[in-house]
Formats: structure tokens, sequence, C-alpha cells
């Protein structure tokens, strides 16, 4: 078995994982949070987004915490932006790298941002237009590749075609995503086909969530077939406030502990994201569910 010997990790936690959150998770944590990962090793996080507060209250203070965290030399802080608003916003607060986001499933496209796949792309172009003109990188998230909430199966000939259309944008790379945790690896290839014959490989990556156990074995099988960046949220926090049933994204603690295993390198250290996701401790109301941290501070002490 041929596998990568390295693997970018794109942190999500602090946008994807935290916007899903019932109360309210204070500035000052969030930049703590973003730091010690910053401090973990991370060459890549998610920090906020700049959207509706009225849809996404979590993320209302996007402004402030940009100004808040310690940027490090060598790492790449995102944003999500949906409009040309949110796109000025980024702009204002320094920000170098955006993410848009499009479906691949019409009803969920709807349900999610209110626009026809058709509409988010005319949507997209201007964003990327802006966004490409003043030296900002764009990412490309594609949801619903695997399964939709709404629809069911989602052919994988579609998941190409938007994601051809997203390339044509000018993002420099699509996370085929995984919303509603439905995937299992006998998909992985067959979509990864599809995708592969329109988007290049090295501009694939793999955005996975674990509602139903099958996050990690999803990874492999995207090993398996090249894929060498990967999305993860420390602590397992996340889901989709507009999937129905979609509990949280894969854990990067259990990402890195299985990928440190195989001797594959990320430059990201296990023990720095267990510090970083226990520093919202009393700013959440619920325990992590990254099995990685359950397991170990659940674990009886070594007798010595």
């Amino acid at each position: 078995m041929t596998l990568p010997t390295r693997v970018t990790i794109v942190e999500v936690g602090p946008r994807d994982g935290l916007q899903n959150e019932r109360g309210v998770v204070p500035t000052t944590a969030k930049i703590a949070f973003i730091d010690a990962l910053s401090a973990a090793g991370h060459k890549v996080i998610e920090v906020s987004a700049f959207v509706s507060p009225k849809w996404v209250p979590q993320m209302a203070d996007a402004t402030e915490v940009f100004a808040g965290i310690t940027r490090r030399s060598g790492t790449r802080y995102t944003a999500l932006v949906p409009n040309l608003a949110g796109l000025a916003r980024a702009r204002d607060a320094g920000v170098a790298e955006i993410a848009i986001f499009a479906a691949a499933s019409e009803t969920f496209s709807q349900r999610n941002i209110n626009q026809t796949i058709g509409e988010s792309i005319a949507t997209y172009k201007a964003v990327c237009d802006g966004a490409l003109a003043t030296g900002m990188r764009v990412r490309g998230y594609l949801s619903t590749c695997f399964g939709c909430p709404f629809e069911g199966h989602v052919p994988p000939v579609r998941v190409a075609e938007v994601a051809a259309r997203l390339l044509d944008l000018g993002v420099f790379e699509v996370a085929v995503s995984d919303t509603i945790g439905v995937a299992h690896p006998g998909q992985i290839a067959q979509v990864l086909d599809e995708v592969t014959a329109r988007v290049p490989l090295p501009q694939v990556a793999l955005h996975l969530h674990d509602t139903r156990g099958t996050a990690l074995a999803n990874v492999l099988a995207g090993l398996q077939y090249g894929v060498t960046t990967f999305d993860s949220a420390a602590g397992g926090l996340g889901g989709c406030p507009y999937a129905p049933g979609a509990s949280g994204n894969l854990a990067t603690e259990d990402l890195l502990y299985m990928l440190h295993g195989m001797g594959i390198e990320t430059g990201v250290s296990l023990e720095g994201v267990v510090a970083a996701s226990q520093t919202l401790r009393g700013s959440i109301d619920h325990a992590l569910p990254s099995r990685y941290l359950q397991a170990t501070q659940t674990a009886p002490r070594e007798r010595r």
C-alpha cells in the first residue's frame, strides 16, 4: 500500500466547529483557542466567517477575533465569505485567504443559502473576481458530495460538475465534503473518480463528518487514493445548522493519532491540539466528542 508521507490538515474548529454551539462562546475564548491551535503547529486555521449575525450569530465577532489573534509566520488564517459584503469585511480585517461554499444538491443549496446552485455560482464569481483581484486566495467548499439530507443520493457526476465550476472561478482547492456524515469508504473512490476527471487530484481535499463513525475509515480510503489535504475540527466540534442530524466534524485529535501512528507527517502536535481543545472548558456546555480526548480523560492512571 502506497500512502502519502505527509498530509496537510485544515483546522476548521474555530469556524465550522464553534458556529453550531448553542450558547455564545466569548470572543476572548475563541482567540485563546486559535492561538493555542497556532502553537500546536497548524499551518491552516479557519478562524471565522463573515456572514450575517442573524443567521449565524456565533460568527458575529469575526472582525474582533481576527484583530485579537496572534498571527504566526507561515500559518494561513482563513475565513468563510458568502458574498461581496462579507468579502469587504474580510479584506478590512486583513484576511489573505477566504473560502466560498457551494452545494452539489439543489435542495440543500436553497435551504442553506436561499439560492440555486447556478445562482450561487454567479454570486461566487463576483466574490472570487474581487478576491483574486486583490491577491486573496480562494478555497471552495462543496457540500453534500456523498448524500443530501433532503434528496438522499447525490450522483457523483453532479459533484464533479459543480467542483469543476468552482475551479473555473479560480479556487485553488475544492474541499469535497460529507456534510451530514453518510459517506462510507466504498463511496470515496467512486466520488473521487468523477471529481478528479475534472479537477486535478492535488487540488482536491476531503472534509469529513463522523456522524456514523466512518470518518477515519474514509480518511484511509482518501489516503489510498492519494488525497493529501483533510479538514478536521479540534475536539470534534461542529456539524451543520442546515443539515438535520449532522454531528461533529472529524476530530483533529483522532485524525492526528491515526496519521502519526501510520508514520505520516503533519507538522501538528497532538498534545498541542489537546491543550487547545481544553481551552474551551467553561465556554461550551457539553463534552467534546473527540474519541481520543474521551479515552485519555477517562483512562485509569498508570500504576508505578
